[in-house]
């Protein structure tokens, strides 16, 4: 409902704007292409296929560090200066990573930290189950569980939330990133 409001709300002042003999622009008119469910799919699937990469390449004695970056700089809002809220799973003394090299930190691990390198694991697959996903134009949310394949087969739950944004070159990546472990009574 609010999107069905909004939307005209925002052309009203936009010919509000330009009947005034101003200038007017808007995400629809700075040629910004709303995000789709599609994309948001295909950054899940890239992203997952990311972290089984930094897991091979520390596997094979390869530059892990770099791998990571790559993969932070892929898919993170990080290196386009925009804000990123990043909880991830495994974290609970330095719980919320605002930077490249906390985010770094928590995804290859970093010596008398908590961080003992997540994506090091390593995992053959990373699994996708979205419970849904809103889009509008100029960003998206997702949220359900992803599942991580360990070598021995066993799958790991873990619930996550992610929103997306579309950068400056038009490639939609993450701003908002929270996971955790399921709920155990136990």
């Amino acid at each position: 409902m609010r999107k069905i409001v909004m939307v005209p709300a925002i052309a009203a002042a936009s010919l509000a704007v330009a009947a005034c003999g101003g200038e007017a622009t808007t995400e629809a008119t700075a040629g910004a292409a709303p995000i789709t469910a599609e994309e948001v799919a295909a950054a899940q699937q890239g992203w997952g296929e990311g972290i089984v990469n930094i897991g091979k390449v520390h596997s094979e004695g390869g530059d892990v560090a770099a791998a990571a970056t790559d993969h932070i700089n892929t898919f993170y809002a990080y290196e386009d200066g925009a804000e990123v809220l990043f909880k991830p799973t495994l974290a609970a003394e330095d719980q919320f990573r605002g930077d490249l090299g906390e985010a770094l930190s928590y995804f290859i691990g970093t010596e008398g930290t908590e961080d003992g390198g997540f994506a090091i694991a390593p995992y053959t697959n990373v699994r996708w189950e979205n419970e849904g996903t809103i889009t509008d134009s100029d960003s998206a949310l997702a949220m359900g569980n992803y599942y991580f394949t360990g070598t021995d087969g066993n799958e790991t739950k873990v619930e996550y939330t992610f929103g997306y944004m579309r950068n400056e070159a038009g490639d939609v990546v993450i701003n908002l990133h929270h996971s955790s472990l399921p709920f155990s009574a136990e």
